[in-house]
């Protein structure tokens, strides 16, 4: 491994890590599912999942890794308090350490108008429906990052006069903060505006709020840099004047599924609604602006780039120009009907009564129970396709949702959208080959629309593009028959692709060919973590590849001949962003039925030929069959592997072998930053 590539990092003692396996296992020490036996013992230990409002993390430009931090997860990393009191409210908020701080009750803010200044790395949420902040808010000064603020009422710091200028009274207000959270709130009837953020703030989202009663809703901006990042979705802004936001100098400001109401004979008219200043650059889609006056307006220097938005009974400036940015090139998303909106909205936004509902007095918290949804081919079931119930999940759903899979061949594809987090496939079964989702699409495939043919990503049988995913105890598999199909191109066909964080799949089956197991993340900058354990991994060619930052352990990968009865291929072909892990295996097996010395571990994939690109695979404590290849890493499309990373460590079997300069083993003092622990970066995988 080449000195250059490693970066300084204190030294840490070796870590457990503990992945909720079922405790039959765990009691007989044996990783076994059904009838097959893998090859590593396990720990007797589980740790209780911790809630999931609490590990909740963002989407949006507060998801994207920057500035140092990476994505926004608020105090999941700290205890849990809860808070009934502005001084303890106030005490925990300004802590240095990290906390999340459940509001359960009205605080009354003393004196009103009073914004506590709120410290990196907290999450501040409402006990279901119950916390409220009245005559007063928060505020986030330079520097402040990684805040989450959740399911909180802040309301009634007015003062009596609209548009006031003597009571700078917000419900949150932002100064140089960055990478924050604001979600499933209600803000309304304060003095001066409901959401600031300001002097170059960034890395923001705003979503599913309800924003109401107000003069001022929402400013942006205020400095002459071009530098703020923010997303903004599914808003109902409603009876508010003006700012429905206001966007000043943002580099980067995405709007979708917002629902702009200006409600009839009221108190309080609109003046305008989205408003693109300075030099932002807007990107707004699939809104609904109900009854607003001048909808959509831009300055001259400004650009708004409009798409997919409904206006029903406005007036007024309705604007747009110039060109501005793709937001899918920062993070995933997908936005629902405009139409669909102001029923969506509506039932949606503001405080849920499952976020933050805590069982005691104390910081005891219960997660919301799951959801369980039944599939059956045979009728027995709610559903009889995988995807009829995936489709049934609710769009953003808060808590688990758990599809129960009876035992069966499923021939489908299916989706996971990224706005269905927290679903897990679960196999019925005895064996995890009872249950089987299976498809034969390739790259070169036709597609049924006759809109062209699939690409590699596209032809997966079974996608996953939402965070916290869980699949256990069965099969995913594309069978598409390699020699029947020789006019293709290429033979590149997906079973299971993942483009999310917080994967884990536990005791699966994932089998095919060549380009078997796509392990990638929503976008080049987004951190997507895939822990696999318990499970086979089965194919030949390129079959474990991607750019996630992903963990094998535990785990058999199965070497398989090509279509012709030849033994060549390779393992793995990670295309690893720079300064970030690529792939991991770890105390695992690599064997199957092929010829000694015939497969490499792995080859460097620069996707597009992008140089930038660092791939990493780390192959260590791990029993190498004689098929591995003696000099176990190649090039591929003119990128020499030694440039990027690969690496072994402590590996075992026939195939192993001595450290050389075609075979490079980690030091004891490298190994002790590239174990599992590492890879998942503060992330336990817990079965739910």
């Amino acid at each position: 491994m080449s000195e250059h590539r490693s970066t300084a990092r204190h030294r840490r003692s070796r870590k457990l890590l503990t992945v909720g396996l079922p405790v039959a296992l765990t009691t007989a020490g044996l990783l076994t599912y059904g009838t097959d036996l893998l090859p590593q013992q396990a720990s007797a230990a589980t740790t209780a999942a911790a809630p999931a409002w609490a590990t909740a993390t963002a989407d949006g430009f507060a998801s994207v890794d920057a500035l140092g931090q990476n994505g926004t997860y608020g105090g999941r990393d700290g205890k849990t308090v809860t808070v009934r009191t502005q001084a303890d409210l106030e005490k925990y908020a300004t802590a240095a350490e990290p906390y999340v701080i459940v509001v359960a009750g009205t605080i009354t803010m003393n004196p009103v108008g009073k914004e506590i200044k709120v410290a990196s790395d907290k999450t501040i949420v409402g006990s279901g429906t119950s916390g409220h902040i009245v005559g007063g808010g928060f505020f986030l000064g330079q520097g402040v990052h990684n805040v989450i603020i959740r399911n909180l009422t802040i309301r009634d710091a007015y003062q009596g006069v609209w548009n006031d200028k003597e009571h700078d009274f917000d419900a949150i207000q932002m100064d140089g903060a960055h990478h924050v959270w604001i979600d499933h709130n209600d803000l309304r009837n304060m003095a001066d505006g409901l959401i600031d953020v300001r002097k170059d703030s960034t890395y923001v989202t705003v979503s599913w709020n309800k924003l109401s009663r107000n003069n001022k809703t929402f400013g942006i901006g205020w400095t002459e840099n071009v530098t703020t990042d923010i997303t903004i979705h599914h808003n109902w802004i409603r009876e508010t004047e003006q700012r429905n936001p206001s966007t000043d100098n943002a580099a980067h400001a995405h709007l979708y599924n917002n629902f702009l109401e200006d409600v009839a004979n009221t108190d309080i008219d609109s003046s305008y609604g989205n408003y693109s200043r300075g030099g932002t650059r807007m990107v707004l889609e699939n809104s609904y602006f109900q009854g607003m006056r001048n909808p959509v307006v831009k300055d001259a220097t400004a650009t708004i780039v409009q798409r997919g938005n409904v206006f029903s009974g406005t007036s007024g400036r309705n604007e747009s120009g110039g060109t501005a940015f793709d937001p899918k090139t920062y993070y995933a998303y997908t936005p629902d009907k405009a139409a669909d909106v102001p029923s969506l909205l509506k039932s949606g936004t503001g405080p849920r009564s499952s976020i933050g509902t805590t069982a005691s007095a104390t910081a005891t918290t219960k997660a919301a129970a799951a959801t369980t949804l039944t599939v059956a081919k045979d009728g027995t079931g709610q559903y009889r396709t995988v995807q009829a119930a995936v489709d049934a999940v609710p769009a953003n759903n808060a808590s688990r949702v758990v599809i129960s899979i009876k035992p069966g061949t499923y021939r489908e594809t299916v989706k996971v959208p990224s706005n269905k987090p927290h679903v897990t496939f679960q196999g019925t079964g005895g064996s995890r080959k009872d249950t089987v989702i299976v498809y034969n699409n390739a790259a070169g495939t036709k597609k049924p629309d006759g809109s062209g043919t699939y690409g590699t990503s596209g032809s997966a049988t079974v996608a996953v593009e939402a965070d916290d995913f869980q699949a256990r105890n069965l099969t995913i598999s594309n069978d598409f028959d390699e020699g029947a199909n020789q006019s293709l191109s290429g033979h590149q066909a997906v079973a299971l692709r993942t483009a999310a964080d917080k994967v884990f799949l536990d005791g699966v089956i994932v089998e095919g060919d060549q380009d078997t197991l796509l392990l990638d993340t929503a976008a080049k900058d987004r951190l997507g973590r895939v822990y696999v354990t318990d499970s086979y991994v089965v194919g030949n060619v390129d079959f474990i590849f991607g750019r996630a930052t992903a963990v094998i352990d535990r785990s058999v990968i199965t070497l398989k001949k090509r279509w012709d009865g030849t033994s060549a291929g390779y393992v793995t072909a990670p295309s690893t962003a720079a300064n970030r892990k690529g792939i991991l295996i770890a105390n695992s097996t690599v064997n199957g039925g092929v010829s000694d010395r015939t497969f490499y571990l792995g080859r460097p994939w620069h996707a597009g030929g992008d140089a930038s690109l660092d791939p990493q695979t780390t192959v260590r404590n791990t029993s190498l069959s004689a098929a591995v290849r003696t000099t176990p890493w190649t090039d591929m499309s003119g990128f020499s592997w030694k440039d990027d990373r690969f690496a072994e460590y402590r590996n075992t079997g026939s195939g192993a072998g001595a450290a050389s300069g075609n075979r490079p083993h980690l030091t004891d003092a490298q190994a002790a930053d590239q174990e599992v622990a590492d890879w998942l970066a503060g992330w336990t995988p817990t079965a739910s």
